[in-house]
């Protein structure tokens, strides 16, 4: 019984380890092509994970939901933050957001 009950936690961290490179690729595509649709530099090729929790689709599933941080440069000397969001192994958020330069012509009332 104990090696039937160990088989089944190997198998499912076997599993959760899959599922968990399948939803990272997702985020890798997905975080390059946002970064050359945008004309952006998506640094390192890589997402890091930032958090894991259950969440449940549209349907009702229960899904693993993770988050993901990686970095890009606009100019090619900075590094900005962005984030991606999967369920399952679908995107379901994606966050590139370049900080505006300051606007140097602003015309005070006072």
């Amino acid at each position: 019984m104990t090696e039937l009950i160990l088989l089944a936690v190997f198998a499912a961290l076997g599993w959760l380890w899959w599922d968990s490179m399948q939803a990272r690729e997702a985020a890798v595509r997905a975080a390059r092509t946002a970064c050359t649709a945008e004309g952006l530099q998506f640094l390192d090729d890589t997402v890091g994970i930032a958090s894991v929790k259950p969440a449940r689709n549209a349907d009702g599933r229960l899904l693993l939901q993770r988050a993901y941080d990686f970095e890009f440069s606009d100019n090619g000397d900075n590094r900005i933050r962005g984030s991606i969001v999967t369920l399952g192994h679908r995107v379901i958020l994606l966050n590139v957001l370049t900080p505006r330069p300051p606007v140097s012509n602003v015309i005070s009332l006072h």
